[in-house]
């Protein structure tokens, strides 16, 4: 599946950055695709990054907008930007192209992520008739972010295609991490994941997200290299969820959701004999992701204003709970019905991608991986 997946993306984002210099394309890969990132068996995330941005620095000075999506003047400033949300202006990287100057794309000098939307689906649809794939692909309506349903031989799949702002060079002022007297992960290896920067994702009308894609790829490389069984109990509970909690299309837990459990719990039992026993682990993700689903708060890894249940129906996240919460009551009887596999896959059952972070900083952990951050919910 990802790699008809694979396959439709590289068409459809090299048709589109023939027809606009700003977008690029996606290479086609036989192995791994760091663009590409499975939230659940049908739904993927996409990222598109854009061309002509770099030499990034951040904002010196906050200013008020009074700008509508439409360019009329508002009397009052709009909302300032929250958690995972920043404001991005064209002045902000020292190098870029004429093109992201243009109205279709700016407002009073700011790159307005609704506006680059517009664009960009006007070009994916295009892109679709052009590349003759009408039968297989179409461009869903709902939302202001660009999702299209494509079939495939394993069945439909929802993709979500989200242009990037990637920012290598700097990491954001909003992730104060790693925190103060965590011992997960080390040290050197926290400097790693900071080496990766950040990225910013169009998904909302006025605000940028902040995502951290790489740098959770880079975590996730090196899981279990004290011995542990950490990236075992995470296929577990994430098989767990697609078979029995949260099955669907469409569901309010996704693997992003789940890695983050990871994360927070590994800070927490940051020692390898913590990690020795592969039914105490899985269960201590177990209680944890029962914990947040049920207070329906999830804390972001890196940026901890950022809730990641935030947008999530509280309705779906009351019934995952309750079976969790069956679960946990006698986790014997659930775990007959997991049918899992110990082999050397990794996170998503794709196979591990070799490398370190010591001058390899840019080639690691470029597999298909189950993260968003950079969703925000």
């Amino acid at each position: 599946m990802v790699d008809e997946v694979q396959k439709v993306v590289y068409h459809l984002t090299t048709e589109i950055s023939n027809q606009d210099i700003r977008f690029q394309a996606i290479p086609y890969s036989l192995m791994y695709n760091g663009n590409i990132t499975v939230l659940s068996p049908s739904q993927f995330l996409v990222t598109v990054p854009v061309r002509g941005l770099s030499g990034y620095r951040e904002a010196r000075e906050q200013r008020w907008r009074y700008y509508t999506l439409q360019g009329a003047r508002l009397t009052c400033p709009q909302r300032s930007p929250e958690g995972l949300q920043q404001w991005l202006e064209v002045q902000q990287f020292m190098k870029n192209l004429w093109q992201w100057h243009k109205a279709d794309v700016s407002i009073e000098g700011d790159i307005v992520p609704a506006k680059v939307l517009q664009v960009f689906r006007k070009l994916v649809e295009n892109a679709i008739e052009t590349c003759h794939l009408s039968g297989k692909v179409s461009v869903l309506t709902t939302g202001i972010t660009v999702h299209v349903a494509m079939e495939t031989s394993e069945g439909q799949v929802e993709i979500e295609l989200a242009p990037e702002v990637e920012i290598p060079t700097a990491w954001s002022k909003r992730a104060p991490w790693p925190r103060c007297l965590s011992r997960w992960p080390s040290s050197d290896r926290a400097k790693c994941v900071k080496s990766f920067g950040f990225s910013l994702l169009a998904r909302w009308h006025y605000h940028w997200q902040l995502s951290f894609l790489q740098a959770e790829r880079a975590l996730l490389e090196h899981l279990d290299e004290d011995g542990g069984c950490r990236r075992r109990c995470f296929q577990a509970l994430r098989q767990m969820k697609e078979d029995v909690w949260c099955p669907g299309r469409r569901p309010v837990i996704t693997s992003h959701h789940l890695q983050t459990v990871l994360f927070w719990t590994c800070e927490k039992y940051p020692h390898a004999k913590d990690w020795r026993v592969f039914s105490k682990g899985l269960l201590r993700l177990a209680r944890k992701l029962h914990k947040c689903v049920r207070q329906r708060f999830l804390k972001h890894f890196f940026v901890r204003s950022g809730n990641l249940l935030q947008h999530a129906a509280s309705t779906e996240l009351d019934a995952v709970a309750q079976k969790l919460a069956l679960f946990l009551k006698d986790p014997g009887s659930s775990c007959r019905l997991l049918t899992f596999h110990s082999s050397s896959s990794s996170v998503d059952g794709c196979r591990q991608v070799p490398g370190s972070c010591s001058g390899e900083k840019h080639r690691v952990a470029k597999g298909v991986m189950p993260t968003s951050s950079t969703s925000e919910a």
